[in-house]
Formats: C-alpha cells, structure tokens, sequence
C-alpha cells in the first residue's frame, strides 16, 4: 500500500522527505505561512500554493485511513474478512471505492433478498443464470415452501430476482464500471415543472435543456440546482440514447447491457431469457441508476462547489491585497436618501475624529448647507481623500463632492468611489459595537468606508468573507469548506502584508500566524495600558503570548520607528545573528545597510550559508534588507466615472467608460460602471485573443475602460466589452431586439456573444446588487 507521505510527494510533484518535513511542521502547530516563508530548509521550498494542498489532501487521506479502519474491523468482526478482500480494501485510493467495496457487508434493514435468501431461494436464481434454457415456472416448482411463506411459483421468482437484483448492485466492480460510463457520457437533463413557468422565469433558458454532466460548468450546475430546490425544474441523468428517446423505456441502453454482460446473460430466445433480461432492466433502472444518479449529482456538485469556492477565494484575494490609498486624513461619506447621508472623518492612522449627518437629496434637499458642513470638516481635519460608498444616492453624492472639491482653497482632496459591500453587516457586528459603543450604526459604516479607502486589508478583515460579495452562488455551496478556504486566504493574504503591531485592531491582528483571538485582544489590551511596542521582545510580556506563539508570528509584525531597525521588516529575530555577520563582513551598522543595493547585490549568498541558515533563508533576508518591509499590493489608482451616466437608463451602446472590476468569474468579469448595476464583459470580450480564464486578464479591484454592447432593462443586464477597438453595433436594432428566448437560441447556430453565451451563463445568476 502507497504510504500517504508517497501519495502526497506524488500529487505534489515534489519528494517525500519535502512532504514528512511540512506533515511534522503542520502536525506541531506551525502555519502554512510561517512554514512557506521560514521553514523552506526543511521543506525544500514549498510554497504557500503547495501547502495549502498538501494541508487539503492530508486531511481527505487522514480522514481516508480513519475510515478503511474502520472498514476493516466491522468486516472481521463479522468473521468475513477474506485475504484477498483485505488486500482491496488496503488498495482503495478514494473513498468511493472503498464505500462501494464495504456495501455488501454494511449494516442494514432487513432486505426482500435476505428474505429470499433465508427461504434458499438464491440456487434458483443462479440456477437460471447458468442455463437459461430452464423455464423459471418449471424451475420455481422445486422452491416452493409453505414454512418459508414460497406460496407459489411467481413468489419463488420474485424472491430469486430480488436477490440477483441486491447481489449486482452491491458489486464493486461492476458499479465502478456503471459509474465511470454514467459519469463519461451521462447528460443532465432539466424540464420546467408543470405551472412553474412564471414563477421560474430568470431560469427559463433551463426549462428545456441537457448537457454533459462532466462538462457542465460550476455556474450553470449550481443555477440548475437552485432552480430544483426551488422547485422551478425538474432534472435527470440521462444517457444519450435515452435523451433522443425522449425518456421513453426503450431498447437496453448500454447500462443495462453492461450489467447483463457482467452477469453472463444474452437475449437467444432461450426460456429464461426474457425473465433474466427483465431483471436486469429492473436492476438497473429501479435499484442501481437512482443511487448512481444522486451519487454522481452529488460528486458533481461538490465539485461544483470546489470551483465556486476557488472563485470566491480568488477574488477575495484579490480584493484583499487590493492598493491601499494610504495613510491619509479620509472623510467618509455613506450615501442615502430619505435618511441622510452619513459623514465620519478618520484621521491618517484610521482613528475616527468626527461625524455628521447631512441631507443633500430627497427629501430635504439641503445642498448648500450638506456643501458647508463638509466644507468645514475638509479645513478643519485637512482631509486629503474623500472616500464614497457605491450604494443609494452615490452618484448623486458623487456630484456633491465635485462641488466640494471646487469649493476648497489650496490643496483639493481626491474622491474615490468604494465598494460597500459587508460595510453593513460590519456596522451592526459585535466588533463595532465594542470599537464604537456609542456611534449610531449608520455612522460606523462610515467609519468602514473610509478605512477600506486607506487601507482595504486591516479593514475588510473585520468583516466576514461571504458579506463581501465576490462569490458566485454562496450561499448554494459548502458553507464549511467555503469558510475553511476563505479564511486560508485571508490569513494569507495578512500575513503576506505585515501588519503593524502598534496600530493593528484586534480582528488583525487575530490573522496573524500564530495569533489566536485571545492573545490579538491581550496585545490591544497591553498596548493600551503600556503604550506602543518599542521593539518584537516586548510582545513576549503580553499575556499568554508565549515562546511558541512569538516563533510563528514575529516575521509577521512591524514595529515601525522602534529600537531596532530590523523589527519593521520581514527578517524573523531568529534570523538577526546572520544580519549580524553580514554587517560584520561588509563593516557597515545596519542603518547604514538597508536599503544599499549595490553592496548587498556585492554578497554571495552562498559564502553566508551554515550550520543554522540555509541558502533560501539567506536569500530572503538579502532580499528584504534591499527592501525592507515592502509591501507586495499595487500602486494605488481610481477610476472616475462618466458624468451624467448615473442609472442603467443613461446607457447607451457604443458608450466607452471606466470602471472598476468588482467580481471574476469563470465565464467572465462583472464591471461597476457607476449605475448601480454591474455589467458583464464576457469572456469572450475580454480580448483580442482567445481566454481560458479571465484572471489571465483582469481581477477584481482592477481598473479597465468598457464598451457597452448591450443594455436589457427591464432584466437589468448590462454586457459590456473590452474589445474597444470592435466595429460598433446597430444600436437601435440592439436595444429594441427582443430577448431571445432558449427554443430560439437553439435554432440559432451563432447566436450573438452577448445574447447567447451571456443570457445562457447568466440566466440564473442573482447579481451582486440583487443578492
């Protein structure tokens, strides 16, 4: 049997030693982090990306072992553990091998087939098999027992076929080979339920559709399966031939066939022929394809689900790691109607100084006195940014800031419109009420809309990923598996960045490697009553921040303007003594020594290398004296958007506009035009050249000019295209064109990018702004 440790160096293309090094690390407590960027001795380089998988599949092979114990023990408790049984469950390399190779002895409800079986009614069935030139009648007469309740020939018969039936669809081998031929050529067939036609509208291109299970996309599995549970559609897995036969019983399919060919029958006109055929039809499509079907759907929405949850967590990353404006004096404007427009001023560390409550729009219709209100805060807290969130009325404070702007003497603040989404459910979190007790909520979003200006990572942390809204169908997925994944990448990307120590929240600071909750709020705490850590030892006096913990999260902490320069950057303290013996070989202090490329880039790093540090180890801290403390997000730009285009109904075709990409996807990338709507570029307008993936092209927070192709109102799709260069569209025909419906696409053998492929892919996909 493949030792785990073998079967992961496999997988991950890398060498066993390498695997066992990073196992023992993960095993001690140590973090994907810690081990990818301090640990590449041991584990001979392996990266975070590496990690992350090594840590996925230990779990399923663990969890794997767990079971096939288990397994193995019932069976030889049960005194039916064979060699040769032993041996196969030893050599089952997934799960569902090993479950169907344990069904025969799986603990259950009395079956019609032990029935059968206890009356000796299994040599009929066999006996038929093997000759079926018998005739059953003539056959059953010698089973018939009164003691057993085999009242009758037709009773004898029934009892053979249920335990032929039971003994086929409990027979590893010949599911594994129904499975992979279901899995390979099996189509998801979906109709509308009868009355549902109305209600499931936003499914419509589904109520008559198949395709290949297996080449299904995530997207349009999830948006079929939410329309059943909805009770929108009805669906089924299909073989071809039984899609072209409209699901009528027809001929055997190559199902039924296959079973027939695994159990030694033929069709020969022979006198059991047609009894033995029966049975097997029966097998398979009462026993066998229902368990087969909700097995395969099940396998495949979990993948549908691993996908949606990659996406996910490449966004969020993405968003994560998005440019931070910096430290800047930020006024932060939460935009609103009827109830105003929330104001919260925070100054270049992010502390909040002031707030005010003003109403520029409906009702009220203050404007000079919201201009005047604002006016006064810019002066007084010399506010450099303007930071506007993209909800209600943005566009419309968007214009209040533009008279600001004009307004203000010397040097004028820039304004950015913000995402704000989670900004709400950050405003009325446990966490905001213990940062701001005595703020109204509609004011901590405010708060939060202006930090995620300065700084998108310390603040977004705060919240949870899935309020975030850069998945697609997340609440239709594993919700474990998504939280699990998606805290991997915020701790990923937290410790990527640093974080600095004496200005870090408690929520932060928690991410950090090695930080639990507790010991983030005992440093908060300690900071408070002390004052700011002078250097990385005097974290070692917070309380229950011990050895252990300082060893996994010191690399990952900043102290800026501290006693030791090194504190502020990314060398571990474990690592000093080898700076130390660079500044004694170059004879320089080491203020002297950051920063001077021309005498670090002089080191060999080989000459450096010993007992203690290794050559990645070297290079790293090489690398990060030339730039100590760099931060790996990129340089912070915005986007402005086009005056007087405010509601989808300003959109006209051919208009170019710039915008932010505010969700990626496998079918394409979502655009925040400033309508309150996002539009779709499809893969496809992406650009000039065949896409696999989108992120080859754009990510979330980037910012790209857009062509609108097409504007659907009443449906609120928006496609949009980066292919500006593309002959422009007849923008009457677009816009008067009705939507296609899914008969007519079909008769369409090119159907238009944006009304095919887009109306296919989007059909059921609930739109950030409608979720």
């Amino acid at each position: 049997m493949t030792s785990i440790f073998q079967r992961l160096a496999q997988e991950l293309a890398c060498r066993e030693p390498q695997v066992l090094a990073a196992v023992t690390l993960l095993d001690e407590g140590a973090t994907v982090p810690f081990i990818s960027r301090y640990r590449k001795e041991l584990t001979g380089g392996l990266d975070d990306t590496q990690l992350r998988r090594l840590e996925e599949r230990l779990r399923y092979l663990r969890e794997l072992e767990d079971r096939r114990a288990s397994v193995l023990n019932t069976i030889r408790e049960q005194g039916q553990l064979t060699a040769d049984l032993e041996r196969v469950l030893l050599e089952a390399d997934n799960k569902q091998t090993l479950e169907d190779l344990y069904l025969p002895f799986k603990q259950k409800r009395r079956t019609k087939a032990q029935i059968a079986r206890e009356a000796g009614l299994a040599p009929l069935g066999e006996a038929l098999r093997l000759n079926p030139s018998l005739v059953p009648e003539t056959a059953a007469l010698d089973f018939l027992s009164a003691e057993h309740g085999v009242n009758d020939v037709k009773a004898a018969l029934d009892g053979a076929r249920a335990i032929l039936l039971e003994t086929w669809s409990e027979n590893a081998t010949l599911l594994g080979a129904l499975r992979e031929l279901v899995q390979q050529e099996g189509q998801l067939k979906t109709s509308v339920i009868a009355g549902q036609e109305s209600a499931g509208a936003k499914f419509s291109d589904y109520f008559d559709f198949s395709e290949r299970l297996m080449a299904m996309p995530s997207h349009r599995l999830l948006a079929i399966l939410r329309a059943r549970n909805e009770g929108i559609l009805a669906i089924h897995l299909l073989l071809p031939e039984e899609i072209a036969a409209g699901g009528r019983m027809g001929e055997a399919n190559r199902c039924e066939l296959l079973i027939a060919r695994h159990a030694g029958i033929a069709a020969q006109n022979r006198a059991a022929d047609k009894w033995l055929n029966d049975s097997v039809r029966l097998a398979w499509r009462a026993k066998i394809a229902l368990s087969l079907e909700n097995e395969l759907l099940s396998a495949a929405r979990e993948r549908a689900d691993l996908e949606a949850i990659r996406v996910f967590a490449l966004n969020l990353k993405d968003l994560l790691l998005a440019a931070p404006a910096g430290p800047r004096a930020t006024l932060g404007l939460d935009p609103g109607l009827r109830t105003g427009v929330k104001v919260a001023v925070v100054d270049a560390t992010g502390k909040f100084v002031a707030h005010e409550t003003i109403y520029p729009h409906e009702p009220r219709r203050d404007w000079a006195g919201s201009l005047a209100v604002l006016e006064r805060l810019c002066v007084a807290h010399q506010i450099e940014l303007i930071a506007i969130g993209n909800g209600t009325a943005s566009r419309e404070t968007d214009k209040l800031a533009t008279e600001l702007i004009a307004r203000l003497d010397g040097r004028k603040p820039a304004k950015i419109v913000v995402s704000e989404a989670g900004a709400s459910v950050y405003s009325a979190s446990e966490l905001a009420a213990k940062e701001f007790p005595d703020l109204d909520v509609s004011i901590r979003g405010a708060v939060s809309i202006a930090r995620r200006l300065q700084d998108p990572l310390a603040e977004l942390v705060k919240i949870d990923p899935k309020a975030i809204g850069v998945g697609q169908y997340q609440h239709d997925v594993n919700q474990h598996e998504l939280a699990r994944m998606l805290d991997a990448v915020v701790e990923d990307c937290v410790n990527a960045v640093g974080v600095d120590v004496n200005i870090a929240s408690a929520a932060l600071l928690a991410r950090v490697s090695g930080l639990s909750a507790t010991i983030a709020n005992n440093i908060v705490t300690y900071r408070d009553s002390h004052g700011v850590f002078a250097n990385r030892k005097a974290l070692l006096k917070v309380p229950r921040l011990g050895d252990k913990a300082f060893e996994l999260s010191a690399g990952f902490l900043r102290i800026m303007q501290g006693d030791h320069p090194l504190d502020a950057s990314a060398v571990h303290p474990e690592a000093y003594p080898l700076v130390e013996k660079i500044l004694a070989r170059v004879n320089k202090n080491i203020r002297q020594l950051i920063g001077d490329r021309s005498v670090l880039q002089q080191l060999d790093p080989a000459g450096l290398v010993d007992a203690q540090f290794g050559l990645p180890t070297v290079k790293d801290v090489l690398a990060e004296l030339e730039k100590p403390g760099r931060d790996p997000r990129p340089e912070f730009k915005t986007a402005t958007f086009a005056d007087g285009v405010e509601r989808i109904q300003d959109l006209k075709v051919d208009m170019v506009l710039e915008g932010v990409v505010s969700n990626v996807t496998n079918f394409g990338a979502f655009v925040d035009i400033g309508v309150h709507q996002d539009g779709l570029v499809h893969i496809s307008c992406l650009a000039g050249r065949f896409v696999k993936d989108p992120r080859e092209v754009v990510k979330a927070g980037d910012v790209v000019k857009v062509k609108v192709t097409e504007v659907d109102v009443p449906r609120k799709r928006i496609a949009l295209t980066m292919r500006l260069n593309d002959a422009p569209r007849e923008s009457a025909a677009t816009q008067s064109a009705p939507a296609l419906t899914a008969q007519q696409r079909k008769a369409v053998k090119t159907p238009a990018p944006q009304l095919g492929a887009m109306a296919d892919q989007l059909a059921a996909l609930k739109l950030k702004h409608s979720r």
